[in-house]
Parts: structure tokens; sequence; C-alpha cells
């Protein structure tokens, strides 16, 4: 295991083998890193937890290794882990990043940067959570989210709206803000257009902005589908 400077481990807290530590990371009690992956096909092989710098990880939160001689569950810079969230094998979070209580990641799930999921939300495996994106309480993502929408539900999930709050603490210009309400338009509110003339209209869009052009690629890149 590694260390890095600054950093505080509270008592009953555990950092196991072939895990990393980035500078200035604050780890809870009762919080384990680097546990083996609950993952059936895991044989012993020697797999990695690397950690960036700055994250606040509280308690009982667990951050698991990757499955796959060689492989990393792979955390960013900034993140807050709240209790009892759990990030699974070969995970992807990436910056600022918060994850509330009882949150809880599938392997092979990627978080992008200033994602927010609420208390007891689950992802299930091989999802992608876009940039900016806001998930409400109790959630639960069974395909790909697209960046700077809000959504929530279980059962019933549905995208909402676009995460106007968060990219205006974030900096994003009304203009900006105006072009991903449009494209969010397309996608969830006009009626009488299916999904390829949507995605000819945002990559028209696109040219213009470099937010929709993000979320083209999302789309385009999107294993499972997006939630529709």
């Amino acid at each position: 295991a590694q260390v890095g400077d600054g950093c505080s481990i509270a008592p009953f807290a555990v950092v196991r083998s072939f895990t990393s530590l980035g500078p200035r990371c604050k780890v809870h009690s009762g919080a384990v890193l680097g546990g083996e992956p609950q993952d059936l096909k895991f044989k012993g092989e020697t797999t990695y937890l690397r950690i960036g710098a700055e994250n606040e990880i509280r308690e009982y939160v667990t951050l698991h290794r990757a499955s796959g001689e060689g492989n990393a569950t792979t955390i960013g810079d900034a993140n807050l882990f709240m209790a009892y969230s759990h990030v699974a094998h070969d995970c992807v979070v990436q910056n600022n990043v918060v994850m509330a209580n009882n949150v809880a990641l599938a392997g092979h799930v990627i978080i992008e940067d200033y994602a927010v999921l609420g208390g007891f939300t689950g992802v299930t495996q091989f999802n992608r959570i876009g940039k900016h994106a806001f998930i409400g309480a109790y959630s639960l993502i069974r395909l790909d989210f697209p960046p700077f929408f809000s959504g929530k539900g279980l059962d019933d999930f549905k995208v909402q709206s676009v995460n106007s709050v968060g990219l205006s603490r974030r900096g994003f210009s009304e203009d900006a803000i105006k072009k991903i309400k449009n494209a969010f338009k397309l996608l969830y509110v006009k009626r009488g257009i299916v999904m390829e003339q949507a995605m000819e209209e945002l990559r028209n869009d696109a040219k213009n902005s470099d937010d929709v052009a993000y979320l083209v690629r999302f789309i385009e890149n999107s294993r499972s589908g997006i939630v529709r």
C-alpha cells in the first residue's frame, strides 16, 4: 500500500495491499480501501485500487480493487464518498464527483467529472454517468445517463430536465445552458421525432457548441444505449 503526503486515516479504517492514495486524502473510521473484488471470476490475481488527491472517504465506504491480472479500479481527485457508499471492481470515478450515502456502483461503471448521485442510488454494471449529471435519491440506473441532465426514479426512472443549477454553479454561461436545453428538448421533449432524426439535428448544433458536441460523442459511444 502507498499513502501520499498529508493524508489522514482514522482509527479502524483499512488500507489493503495494492492500494495507492494520493496526497491530502481524508479516510474516516470503518472505511475499507482495496478489498478484493466481489467477482466470482477473481482468482487472487494482482490487481489495484488507485486513488488520486484530496478525496474525502467517509465512514464505512468500500472501494474495491479490480478483477483481472494487472487491472485497476481508478478514483480521480477531489471526490466525496459519503457513508456506506460502494465502488465495485474495475470502476472509474473521475474528479469532483459526489456519491451520497449508500450509493452503490456495480462493476465496470464510469462516473464522469462533477456528477452527483443522490442517496441509495444504484448503477448497474458497465454503465456510464455523464459529467455534470445529477441523479436524485433512490434511483436505479440501468443504461448510460447523458451528461448535463438530471433524473430520478427506481422502476419508473425518468430524465427530468437539464441540471441548470449545477451548470450555473460550475460557471456555464446562459448561452451554453440554452444550447444544452435545446439538445434536451430534441432528445426528451419534442414529439414525433425518432432518435436518428434527433442525432442528426444534434450533430448540426454541435458545430457551435463544444458541450453539445460532447453530448453527441457520449451517445455515439454508448454501448448499452442512453436512458430514454
